[in-house]
């Protein structure tokens, strides 16, 4: 049987730099920088006090006011963007086939918050004054299950929790239920909510994180030299994927074509990608093959690119295993320049700004990329734009674990 094509027909995001797709994508083209001093907790006995926060969001915008009192953060984010989702994909809630239509969502902590507050509770004021509700509310699955809840789906409603990874994992799943018929059309992405007080230490104490406390727009920097750790930050991306003759019979606006999907794990270290990067190598050429095509019809890299003095040469590596040569041709960047790292949303919100690049013949850049390191030696577009076709491009992300997951995104 053929395969079924797949295809993105809405987008929806919530992010450090706007918390819609017009103002998020003006924030990119700007160079919009979203980190900042951390407002949502005390942090003044943290050692790193910056952070890429999601400002002046209002899930009342959106949601139903006493739902959302329900809800993690984590889970506001997500339903927050599915439905913007929806809405640009030019649908309702009752234009959608229930039994066809599902949910495969990535995170790494889920609600995180909904649990440290709940453990404080517990210590301060004993177990009776612990909320009933904060099972539900951690758990994972609580994202993609009030996604589902809140537009009536019942097909497919899947969690994927692969870390940094979780997102561009979900992707690919949400692309492959659609591929082997299992639905038609699956909101997919990630989402996260884990600027907490228990998640920042302890990313602060496997010293992860960037302490530029001094000079937050300066502290997420992607293959610089003077890297020195990652920037947290939150958000949600969500991509509505639809199977191709179903959005053609709709009239629907198309961005993009999930194209190809790979997945590996290093088996290597707790915290520590492979040395030589050939896990996500391996899921790059498994991910090109996937999508019918050659390393030469790659003509952009959206990066992991975390800004921690291990990941960025081990994933310029791992671009040279997977297309030899053609890797010094490839133009790459990292989003996480602007925004810090969203953790298990970071596949999703990235993956958005490619998709809208590739539409408008633009790559945004690697900013604060101001003294390249040696050993990253590749392309990473410094500072400034590019106008430029891309006729496909690959998504890397790399999460704690081994996990590696690629995603090929292809124009039509």
């Amino acid at each position: 049987m053929e395969q079924r094509r797949v295809v993105v027909t809405g987008l929806g995001v919530v992010s450090p730099i706007g918390n819609d797709v017009p103002t998020f994508w003006a924030g990119v083209k700007a160079q919009k920088n979203g980190i900042g001093p951390i407002t949502l907790i005390d942090a003044s006995d943290l050692a790193v006090k910056i952070a890429g926060e999601v400002k002046d969001f209002d899930p009342s915008k959106r949601l139903d006011p006493k739902e959302s009192k329900k809800m993690d953060r984590y889970a506001q984010f997500s339903v927050y963007a599915a439905l913007e989702a929806l809405a640009d994909a030019g649908l309702t809630k009752e234009d959608l086939d229930s039994e066809r239509t599902g949910v495969c969502l990535g995170t790494g902590q889920g609600g995180s918050q909904s649990i440290e507050d709940a453990v404080a509770r517990l210590i301060e004021r004993g177990p009776g004054r612990v909320p009933p509700l904060t099972v539900a509310k951690g758990l994972a699955n609580f994202g993609p299950g009030q996604i589902a809840m809140t537009l009536s789906l019942t097909g497919p409603c899947q969690t994927i929790v692969t870390a940094c990874a979780a997102a561009t994992d979900a992707i690919g799943q949400g692309m492959r239920l659609i591929r082997n018929g299992y639905a038609d059309m699956i909101f997919a992405g990630g989402a996260e909510a884990s600027i907490v007080r228990m998640c920042m230490a302890s990313f602060i104490n496997i010293q992860a994180l960037s302490t530029r406390n001094d000079a937050p727009d300066k502290a997420s920097r992607p293959f610089d030299k003077d890297r020195d750790g990652f920037v947290m930050a939150e958000g949600a991306g969500i991509l509505l994927l639809e199977e191709y003759e179903h959005a053609k019979a709709r009239g629907a606006k198309i961005y993009a074509e999930v194209a190809g999907f790979a997945a590996t794990c290093d088996a290597h270290h707790v915290t520590a990608p492979d040395p030589e990067g050939r896990g996500v190598a391996r899921a790059m050429t498994l991910a090109i093959k996937d999508a019918g095509l050659k390393p030469e019809d790659i003509d952009y890299v959206s990066a992991h690119g975390t800004s921690t003095p291990l990941n960025d040469p081990i994933e310029t590596k791992a671009l040279k295993h997977a297309v030899g040569d053609h890797a010094y041709k490839l133009k790459i960047s990292s989003l996480k320049s602007m925004i810090g790292h969203c953790i298990g949303a970071a596949g999703a919100i990235e993956s958005i700004a490619s998709i809208l690049g590739m539409n408008e013949d633009y790559i945004h850049p690697t900013i604060n990329l101001e003294n390249p390191d040696p050993e990253c030696d590749l392309d990473y577009v410094p500072n400034k734009p590019i106008s430029m076709p891309v006729r496909a491009f690959i998504k890397n992300s790399m999460g704690f674990g081994g996990q590696n997951a690629v995603v090929v995104f292809k124009k039509l």
